[in-house]
């Protein structure tokens, strides 16, 4: 596997190429970053360039369009992804991610024969690309009613919803608190199958009720509750071999300088990763 960051629990980053040299510093294999911003600013050549300079891959970009609103917002914004994905798979980046909210405002079952559609047709743009489509369950429990009606938040739902999607390169963003907030073990992972895994996130949890678990309220790597052994031997048992890459969302903007939360980060990584019989 190969472990990553992004700027979520990193402070203060002025810009990709400011990640890229502490992902690089701290010995991270992997960064997740908008590769077109990257593209835009240096050009391919230069951007892959520094990149392999740095030893460092761009582990998955964001879905550039907004497919949880009003059709005519998806309609505008689907002419944006395949500008990205040709840039991101000119830097060697075959995963793209986006979140599934458990609650909306709009009617559950309609919202999700028309999320279906429009995932559909981001996933066959993606495709066209070589790029993978990464699906995240959200399951901390606050959020399920944040929103007037329930919708997915499980595994087994998200499953069944990437079924129903039916293209082949559309996955599981499978996040660890996710997983935590979901009451899941290790067996659960094993259960999977790699290639059912787009991409993974990494982070842990306070010592407070499951139920009380908040998602922006999240610790860095081997600072909390979850157990990240657990959840990183199963992803190794099954086979994946991708990105790892923290997600720390934290309430408000970090204290301590990037330098200091790299280090922090690679510590937390260091001691997870040792725990799972990995390094």
């Amino acid at each position: 596997m190969q472990q990553g960051l992004t700027r979520a629990g990193l402070g203060n980053i002025a810009n990709d190429e400011q990640l890229m040299e502490l992902a690089s510093r701290y010995h991270f294999q992997s960064v997740d970053i908008e590769a077109k911003e990257l593209v835009d600013r240096l050009g391919a050549k230069k951007a892959a360039d520094r990149l392999q300079e740095l030893n460092l891959t761009i582990g998955a970009f964001g879905l550039p369009v907004e497919w949880r609103a009003d059709e005519q917002k998806f309609l505008n914004g689907i002419a944006q992804i395949p500008a990205a994905a040709a840039a991101a798979s000119a830097l060697g980046c075959t995963r793209c991610c986006t979140y599934v909210l458990p609650s909306t405002d709009y009617p559950a079952a309609h919202f999700m024969a028309v999320a279906t559609r429009r995932l559909r047709i981001c996933a066959d743009i993606l495709g066209a690309c070589g790029i993978q489509l990464g699906l995240e369950f959200v399951g901390p429990h606050h959020l399920r009613t944040q929103w007037k009606n329930p919708f997915i938040w499980t595994l087994e739902e998200t499953l069944d919803w990437i079924d129903a999607i039916n293209k082949p390169n559309v996955g599981l963003l499978f996040d660890s608190y996710h997983w935590y907030t979901n009451g899941l073990d290790e067996s659960d992972i094993l259960r999977l199958r790699k290639d059912q895994i787009v991409h993974v996130h990494i982070n842990d949890a306070k010592n407070v009720p499951v139920k009380d678990v908040l998602d922006n309220d999240r610790l860095y790597p081997g600072e909390g509750v979850i157990d990240l052994a657990a959840f990183l031997r199963g992803l190794h048992q099954i086979g994946y071999d991708g990105p790892v890459a923290q997600e720390v969302l934290t309430p408000s903007m970090p204290t301590e300088s990037p330098d200091e939360l790299a280090a922090r980060s690679r510590r937390g990584f260091d001691k997870v990763f040792q725990a799972a019989g990995l390094r």
